[in-house]
């Protein structure tokens, strides 16, 4: 996957790169008046606005469609702001050509769609404009590399994968999970891809969205999406999740930017030693397992000659009541104790499984 540098196609860029705007366009007023708005802030150097919103039912807002258009581009003339517009098909993509956007972007649901990305990749053959593509709404990082893929083989290499969350099940205090192992893998994978997050749509209410913005950037993503909206409250979608530009201004001033690398000899000269004690106790662990494993085979041919069954969920029990106890006694979280039991479990049953059929 290629992809350029955000400092080659976005004028006078300092990191992190600050996208502001509505959830949807609602009227030009409301446009030009929240554009005009964020543009006092040096930082921010692209207005977002959903044109075409997809709705999980009918007969709800669905957006102001082509009128909205004509709204963007006057931000173009009257700010010194990009902007950028989601697109789901390659009507869409022709009009925002046609309104000179300059940045489109690919939705959650969009992007769980091989067919629907694929549509848009051809619509987009042969212009290079540059395109952001947000995570599917379930944690399936091959979708996500895929419409990323799609989109970069049509002649697209202005790429930016765009990280809101995933779906979950169960109580949480966001409206998606973050779950930033996955942008993170999706950084390890593709070093040299863009990866900005939507805090906005992971939190669903605006007084957790400074935290997650914070995380973002503690974890060198690239930069933010930020719902923007002048009342908020009387928003047509999304409401809770927006904040009005002043509280955009100070969550971006209350940012800490961490770097990588630090300047000061003695910190590197730390870290290495930390690091080197990292590299010797985690030889060990391997060790260890590798051991563990011999003994679970042996078990397993006690089991195989008595005629027992692989799987003892007593004993499963038995373990686990037992590690995350000791887990607790020495101030390790018992839910990282409980994970990585479950996974050497997971590969101690397969082991003995397989010992029975022989």
């Amino acid at each position: 996957m290629k992809s350029t540098p955000l400092d080659r196609w976005i004028p006078n860029l300092h990191k992190p790169l600050i996208i502001a705007g509505p959830c949807s366009a609602e009227s030009e007023e409301q446009i030009l008046t929240i554009a005009h708005a964020v543009n006092t802030n040096p930082a921010v150097k692209i207005f977002r606005a959903g044109i075409w919103k997809p709705r999980t039912r009918p007969n709800n807002f669905e957006g102001v469609g082509e009128a909205g258009l004509s709204w963007m581009q006057k931000v173009k003339s009257e700010t010194s702001l990009l902007t950028s517009i989601e697109v789901a098909n390659a009507k869409h993509v022709e009009l925002a050509l046609k309104y000179n956007i300059d940045i489109l972007w690919i939705g959650a649901r969009t992007t769980a769609s091989p067919f629907a990305v694929q549509e848009v990749a051809e619509a987009l053959e042969g212009t290079n404009i540059p395109v952001m593509v947000k995570n599917p709404v379930n944690a399936e990082l091959p979708l996500w590399i895929g419409a990323l893929e799609r989109i970069n083989k049509s002649g697209t290499n202005k790429l930016i994968a765009i990280h809101r969350g995933f779906t979950g099940v169960g109580n949480s205090i966001y409206r998606n999970l973050p779950m930033w192992e996955q942008p993170m893998e999706l950084k390890r994978l593709f070093p040299e891809l863009p990866i900005i997050c939507d805090p906005s749509h992971i939190a669903g209410k605006s007084d957790l969205i400074e935290n997650l913005s914070q995380k973002a950037i503690d974890l060198d993503l690239d930069g933010l999406m930020i719902e923007t909206h002048q009342d908020p409250p009387n928003a047509i979608s999304d409401a809770k999740q927006q904040v009005t530009p002043k509280h955009l201004d100070e969550i971006l001033n209350n940012l800490t930017n961490k770097t990588e690398y630090s300047l000061s000899g003695n910190f590197e000269n730390n870290i290495e030693i930390l690091r080197a004690q990292i590299d010797r106790l985690d030889n060990e662990l391997i060790g260890l397992l590798k051991n563990r494993m011999q003994v679970v085979e042996q078990i397993g041919k006690e089991k195989v000659k008595n005629n027992i069954t692989a799987l003892q969920i007593h004993r499963l029990a038995q373990i686990m009541e037992e590690r995350t106890k000791k887990a607790d006694a020495l101030g390790i979280s018992s839910e990282y104790i409980t994970e990585i039991f479950k996974l050497i479990h997971s590969e101690s049953l397969k082991l003995q499984t397989s010992l029975q059929k022989k």
